[in-house]
C-alpha cells in the first residue's frame, strides 16, 4: 500500500492552502464570487476528477495514434440541498477535438479512464456518468 500525505494550512478565516510532500501548493478558498480567488475544497474534487481522468484518456488516444488539437472535460457536480451538501450525481463530458478519431474507439477509451483506471473516480461514492464527444477542428 501507498500512501499520501497533504497539509492542508490555515491563511485566513476563509483561505488556506494545501500542499503535498514535494511542496507543490493549492490555495483553496470558500469566498462567493466576486472576492474568489481560489477552487473551494468541492471544485477542486470536481478537478481531481477530471484531472485523473483526462491523463488517462489522452495517452491512451494517443498510444492509437489519434491526432490531438484540443481536449476537455466539463465536469458538473449535482449536490445535495441539506448539510452536508456532498455530490449526488457528477457527469463529465469528455470533449476530443480530433480529424482522425472516430466516437466508438473515444467513448471506450472514456470508459476505461474512468471506470478501470481513475484512482479518484475509485474513491468517490457519488454515481458518476460520463459522456464524449469528438469534434472536427
Amino acid at each position: 500500500m501507498s500512501k499520501r500525505n497533504v497539509t492542508v494550512r490555515m491563511k485566513a478565516d476563509y483561505e488556506y492552502v494545501a500542499s503535498n510532500l514535494q511542496g507543490n501548493q493549492v490555495d483553496i478558498d470558500m469566498y462567493d464570487a466576486p472576492n474568489k480567488k481560489a477552487q473551494s475544497p468541492m471544485d477542486l474534487l470536481l478537478s481531481a476528477l477530471g484531472g485523473c481522468s483526462a491523463i488517462d484518456a489522452v495517452l491512451m488516444m494517443k498510444k492509437k495514434r489519434k491526432t490531438i488539437e484540443d481536449f476537455f472535460i466539463e465536469v458538473e457536480g449535482t449536490r445535495n440541498d441539506g448539510v452536508p451538501s456532498f455530490y449526488t450525481h457528477i457527469h463529465m463530458k469528455f470533449v476530443l477535438v480530433s480529424p482522425d478519431a472516430k466516437e466508438e474507439e473515444f467513448a471506450k477509451v472514456v470508459a476505461l479512464s474512468v471506470d478501470k483506471y481513475c484512482s479518484v473516480a475509485s474513491s468517490l461514492k457519488s454515481e458518476i456518468t460520463y459522456s464524449s464527444v469528438v469534434q472536427r477542428p
